[in-house]
């Protein structure tokens, strides 16, 4: 194909979808937007990639100074999830967004207030450019890692509970499961041990507690789901 056109190359961006679990729900990190376009509405941080910069390079910077997330110290997975590219996703002109997804647990905000904060991703806010799209594509993405990964650990104290195990699963998933398939299923996968203590929830019998064999990632033999 012959352009006519002088070549104007397209801005490169980075956005990051941040995930955790808190009071019972999924939710993501989001910010306001303090400027047009889409000023006052609801966005995942995000900004240019700067010439010299690699595309984490990148995150980190954006991450750290518009919430005050440190990407690599505060969250306990990362991946780049896609790169979205459509012609018209920023109204000031072509912009490819390189997104990554993390998750983690018990995240501080130190730019916290009311521009910055976790919100519930099944009860989300009008949120600007495409990004709706793209954390629903997200949390896809982190529904299927689930079926095939440990990475539920992310989200969970470092010794936990078979219920608190399960719980997680269903909140990430959105349904639930059947209490004793669900464990036996997962015990089967030989991803976590009992250890010697128990933890006690109100007037309830106490509860083993539950670790990973291994704290870094791993892929399972079969399909959790």
């Amino acid at each position: 194909m012959k352009y006519t056109k002088p070549y104007v190359p397209p801005t490169l961006t980075v956005d990051a979808v941040v995930f955790q679990i808190s009071n019972g729900v999924l939710e993501v990190l989001l910010l306001k937007r303090p400027n047009e376009p889409f000023r006052g509405e609801w966005a995942l941080p995000g900004g240019y990639n700067a010439e010299g910069e690699t595309t984490t390079d990148a995150l980190h910077r954006i991450a750290l100074q518009k919430t005050g997330v440190d990407i690599k110290k505060d969250l306990r997975y990362i991946e780049q999830l896609y790169t979205f590219d459509t012609v018209d996703r920023d109204p000031r002109g072509h912009a490819v967004s390189v997104v990554y997804m993390g998750c983690g647990r018990d995240i501080e905000v130190r730019e916290a207030g009311s521009h910055v904060a976790f919100l519930d991703v099944n009860n989300l806010p009008r949120l600007a450019y495409d990004h709706a799209n793209i954390i629903r594509y997200a949390r896809e993405r982190l529904i299927s890692k689930l079926t095939y990964t440990n990475l539920v650990s992310s989200f969970l104290e470092k010794r936990f509970t078979l219920t608190q195990l399960q719980a997680a699963y269903e909140i990430i998933f959105g349904r639930e499961f059947d209490k004793r398939n669900f464990r036996k299923k997962f015990l089967s996968l030989n991803l976590i041990h009992k250890t010697d203590e128990t933890w006690r929830d109100g007037a309830h019998r106490p509860a083993h507690l539950y670790e990973f064999n291994d704290k870094k990632l791993e892929t399972l033999a079969h399909s959790f789901d």
